[in-house]
């Protein structure tokens, strides 16, 4: 079952490609969430982590070069965001790789609630920006 699936209503920014990318995001996440709640080989699991964080970072840097060119007004709040994320998102990465942690249902629910929350809060406050 998804852990957390695209709806305009609820995640939709009105921002083409921010949208877009959130959709490919949400279904790598289902993807780790899945490996990682159906005892998959540690591998896979680890694979899909990788892949997740690698995306997740490269959006981030379009979503700020994007607003970085509009000149958005709540840039830096909404890059501490991001780093806050990523540095989480890192440590996990660095641990799992160590054996010192797992990816489990908990992490999931916790970038489930980082989403829920950022998207609504931050990402849709840049679409008069972003679309002007």
């Amino acid at each position: 079952m998804a852990l957390i699936t695209w709806t305009a209503a609820q995640y939709g920014t009105n921002v083409g490609f921010a949208d877009e990318e959130h959709k490919i995001l949400f279904g790598k996440l289902n993807s780790l969430y899945d490996l990682a709640t159906s005892g998959a080989a540690r591998t896979a699991i680890g694979a899909q982590l990788d892949d997740l964080i690698a995306y997740v970072v490269g959006h981030f840097a379009h979503e700020e070069s994007e607003m970085k060119a509009k000149g958005y007004a709540t840039f830096d709040a909404h890059k501490a965001e991001h780093v806050a994320l990523v540095g989480i998102c890192a440590d996990l990465q660095k641990k799992f790789h160590a054996s010192e942690a797992e990816v489990t249902e908990e992490v999931g629910q916790l970038v489930k609630g980082w989403l829920d929350n950022h998207i609504p809060k931050f990402d849709m406050a840049y679409a008069g920006a972003l679309n002007s």
